[in-house]
């Protein structure tokens, strides 16, 4: 089948409420109508996803959001610089709007981006619907970035599994909300506060919650996607802030930077770029060989290192 049938296949399946996972440049989605009830919940049943927990709406530019949500100029300035791109904007719905307040998780904003991905933004197009859309996966376990990681995880859950490579961030989008005054970041990602902030000319606050542990998490009203405080988690057990000689037996060691005796390095370079990019897949790996525990060597917290140490911090979190 050609890449346009498969396109033009898989924008029917969503038109007639299916189930398409999809490759963006930060993560799969597992997309559904957004204006569609009955999809919505597939989402949350095929992901094992707690209803309170909202989802992150795609839309192919920034004429098709401003159909569903209120732009301030600060939104205006921002998608300018980067939608097409890794920013999801936390923002008023418009009266009327058609989304399902599924999406929402009853709040009156919504979480919405523009993908930076060809596929996905072919995608969006040929189906002519706004895609709720989170990461392809079961809930609460480590995001893919490949197609395969959506098959191990979701199997025949979902209808069609669109294959687009390795996602190039590897990481989820910055989530910013700006339905207050204050910019504030509600979930860390591949844009950090300094970009924001160029653009804003004003400074960008980060959700305490996502700093030291998110109090939210064990009840209704989050106002963001990966708030949950086990998140992103393998099967496998994570240390965090490992030194390579203080492996226990059966322990595996994930590095970053030079290090001796990593299993896997997310950046042998100390590239934080390049450890982000390998993060989810090198998470996957080691979940796969039967180690009893993964132990990681420290990521500094700094630019794209909060992001990285944010979703470490999550999958470490105990069951």
């Amino acid at each position: 089948m050609s890449p346009e049938a498969r396109i033009r296949e898989a924008a029917e399946h969503l038109r007639s409420g299916g189930l398409v996972a999809f490759p963006t440049e930060t993560v799969y989605g597992l997309g559904a109508s957004a204006l569609d009830d009955r999809a919505i919940a597939r989402i949350f049943e095929a992901k094992e996803r707690p209803r309170f927990n909202p989802l992150i709406v795609h839309v192919p530019d920034v004429e098709a959001a401003a159909a569903h949500v209120l732009l301030d100029e600060r939104a205006h300035r921002l998608a300018a610089a980067f939608w097409p791109g890794p920013l999801t904007l936390v923002l008023p719905r418009r009266a009327g709007c058609r989304l399902s307040h599924l999406v929402s998780a009853g709040l009156d904003t919504v979480a919405i981006r523009v993908p930076a991905h060809p596929l996905a933004l072919e995608l969006l197009r040929a189906s002519g619907l706004p895609l709720a859309a989170p990461s392809a996966n079961r809930s609460g376990t480590i995001s893919p970035t490949l197609a395969e990681h959506v098959h191990a995880s979701l199997g025949d859950r979902v209808d069609r599994v669109l294959d687009g490579g390795p996602c190039a961030f590897g990481l989820e989008s910055t989530v910013l909300d700006l339905s207050t005054p204050v910019a504030t970041i509600l979930r860390p990602g591949a844009l950090g506060p300094e970009d924001l902030e160029a653009v804003l000319g004003t400074p960008v606050e980060v959700s305490a919650g996502h700093a030291d542990g998110d109090a939210e998490a064990s009840g209704a009203g989050l106002r963001s996607p990966g708030c949950l405080l086990r998140h992103y988690a393998p099967r496998t057990p994570v240390r965090l802030n490992a030194d390579p000689g203080s492996l226990t037996a059966g322990e595996v060691l994930l590095g970053f930077g030079p290090v001796k005796g990593a299993a896997l390095n997310l950046s042998p370079r100390g590239d934080l770029r390049e450890a982000a990019a390998n993060l989810f897949a090198a998470l996957h790996a080691l979940d796969t060989l039967g180690a009893t525990g993964i132990a990681v060597s420290p990521v500094p917290a700094e630019g794209l290192g909060v992001a990285i140490n944010d979703r470490l911090r999550r999958a470490a979190t105990p069951p």
